[in-house]
């Protein structure tokens, strides 16, 4: 059997070839389906095997003309695909774009609520189309993906793992690629402060591909753990809302390859909900984010808010503190100017935090921690239910230049996890008393009492040295390129 990163490679190397796919956004998504659709019939599969060992009978989700087995890779005696049977070329293209995917788009009627499989089922077909144009290499990419096993949790393991790797490459891209993309270290770390907890539900409203909700799950499963307990995690502890199509679809392939079945995850713009609306048992016990920065939503969305604004991460603010139960914690990454700027939207949503919420950590993160974006972060750590008192700030300095080569680690955030427990001051960290900001402005500026900010200035050398990586890049582009010619 191939492994998994030889099979992911051929994919994108047939896809890299098909007209209709132009962007790693469209590899990832059209690799997507087609693993959600293996995975669904190892998941029937499997469902059927428990049921034969019961002596139950066992009603498959997908009729028989529309399982994998049946249109993707029937099998000959020897359990190879049986190539006299399964579809190719025009045949195999139409079949998927007249039959299938009408049929699996129907789904959406016919689920009982948006929690069954059945409704994710329809929502994801009626999401995306297949832009794979040739039958003959959409038979290539199904016959490697038919050779990928994922029943194990070792198996799920690995291919999440690779599955993060072509969504990281998504954000490397470029255009909107990033906003898929937040770096897994900065996530981890945050997890790690938050602390959710079995029993917590932990909400990401902005959830992307899910890195936030896969990253909570990963350190929940690493504890001590009953049958129950699992159960709990897999069916009533992460919730997420997206609003764009593609990265919904990548959110709920992500969650069920680090193990979760049927993600909570629902398709739509967060923003439209009128928080007026919210009751307590809507509420949530952790949100984890990072709302998409700098968007403009349309006046009708901001009558939403009681803090008018057009700028999207702003307004997803205001919703998160809103969807924090009383106690609640959150971790949400925003643009640093949120802090300084002047504004009467962004001084009344630091009044509102202040007041509202302990925002009782900042972690001050360095040019280079978002790959391609031109805007400086930070995190806000708080406590919904009790206002402001002190503020310990954290400077993050990895000590380098941070780049495509040279990406955030986890080790440049171990002196932050530690350094937090106790809110320590040391030459990066330090307190704010709130009774000392200015009471028109609410400024919460970073600034080191040790110190400005210091600019580093890249080496000549250093800046050579991406030009040649980036000149390389090209070369390789151009060179498979005038191999099509």
């Amino acid at each position: 059997m191939a492994s998994f990163e030889q099979a992911f490679k051929n994919i994108d190397d047939i896809l890299w070839k098909e007209a209709g796919c132009t962007t790693e956004l469209d590899y990832t998504e059209q690799t997507s389906w087609l693993l959600f659709l293996k995975y669904l019939d190892g998941l029937e599969q499997d469902k059927a095997d428990e049921a034969a060992l019961e002596g139950k009978p066992y009603n498959f989700i997908l009729d028989e003309p529309y399982r994998w087995e049946s249109w993707a890779a029937p099998k000959d005696e020897n359990g190879n695909i049986d190539h006299n049977k399964a579809l190719v070329g025009d045949d195999l293209r139409d079949f998927v774009d007249r039959k299938l995917f009408p049929y699996l788009h129907d789904f959406k009627q016919k689920a009982d609520n948006a929690n069954t499989i059945e409704y994710k089922i329809g929502q994801i077909f009626s999401e995306i189309k297949n832009k794979i144009h040739s039958g003959y290499n959409l038979r290539g990419i199904i016959d490697h993906i038919d050779e990928l096993r994922f029943r194990s949790q070792t198996e799920k393991h690995e291919l999440s793992h690779l599955y993060e790797a072509k969504i990281k490459n998504m954000g490397n891209a470029g255009r909107n690629g990033g906003e898929y993309y937040t770096p897994r270290p900065l996530i981890r770390a945050i997890v790690q402060v938050v602390k959710p907890k079995i029993g917590d539900r932990v909400y990401d409203g902005a959830v992307g591909s899910a890195g936030f909700l896969c990253e909570a799950f990963d350190y929940l499963k690493a504890q001590p753990l009953t049958t129950s307990d699992l159960k709990t995690l897999q069916e009533s502890t992460f919730y997420g809302k997206e609003k764009k199509s593609l990265a919904y679809v990548i959110a709920i392939m992500n969650m069920i390859l680090h193990g979760i079945e049927t993600p909570n995850i629902v398709h739509t713009n967060t923003l439209t909900e009128n928080l007026a609306d919210v009751q307590d048992k809507d509420r949530f016990d952790v949100v984890l984010a990072n709302p998409p920065f700098g968007g403009k939503e349309r006046k009708e969305v901001q009558q939403n808010f009681s803090i008018k604004t057009g700028e999207t991460a702003f307004l997803f603010l205001q919703h998160f503190i809103k969807m924090l139960k009383a106690g609640g914690r959150a971790g949400i990454v925003i643009k640093n100017t949120f802090l300084s700027n002047t504004d009467n939207a962004s001084v009344s949503l630091r009044k509102l935090l202040l007041e509202s919420c302990n925002l009782h950590t900042v972690l001050d993160c360095p040019s280079g921690t978002f790959q391609g974006a031109g805007v400086k972060t930070v995190v806000l750590f708080f406590e919904k239910g009790a206002p402001t008192q002190h503020v310990w700030f954290y400077s993050l300095d990895v000590g380098r230049n941070m780049g495509k080569t040279n990406p955030l680690n986890d080790t440049d955030l171990v002196d932050f996890i530690e350094l937090q427990k106790t809110f320590a001051d040391s030459p990066k960290s330090w307190h704010v008393d709130v009774a000392d900001i200015d009471k028109t402005t609410f400024d919460l500026s970073v600034k080191n009492p040790d110190g400005g900010e210091e600019i580093i200035h890249r080496s000549p050398l250093e800046i050579m040295d991406e030009i040649a990586a980036l000149d390389a890049e090209s070369a390789d582009v151009l060179t498979k390129i005038r191999a099509l010619l």
